[in-house]
């Protein structure tokens, strides 16, 4: 019989001052969240959420509505 699978919780980096700044600049600037991950060495989910609490909009962050 197989084991369930575990997923690892690893501890996730502070936001640094200048990662912070570089999301609001990138934000501005109308960068996608996937291209602000990959710029901050983030997650997609984690860069969201970031910006959710900072009252930040992102594009492409918002999932298309079903009709």
């Amino acid at each position: 019989m197989k084991r369930p699978t575990v997923k690892k919780m690893t501890k996730s980096r502070p936001w640094t001052k200048e990662d912070i700044s570089m999301l609001k600049t990138l934000a501005r600037q109308r960068e996608k969240t996937r291209a602000i991950a990959r710029q901050l060495k983030r997650t997609v989910r984690g860069t969201y959420q970031k910006a959710v609490k900072l009252g930040v909009k992102l594009v492409g962050s918002q999932r298309k509505k079903k009709a």
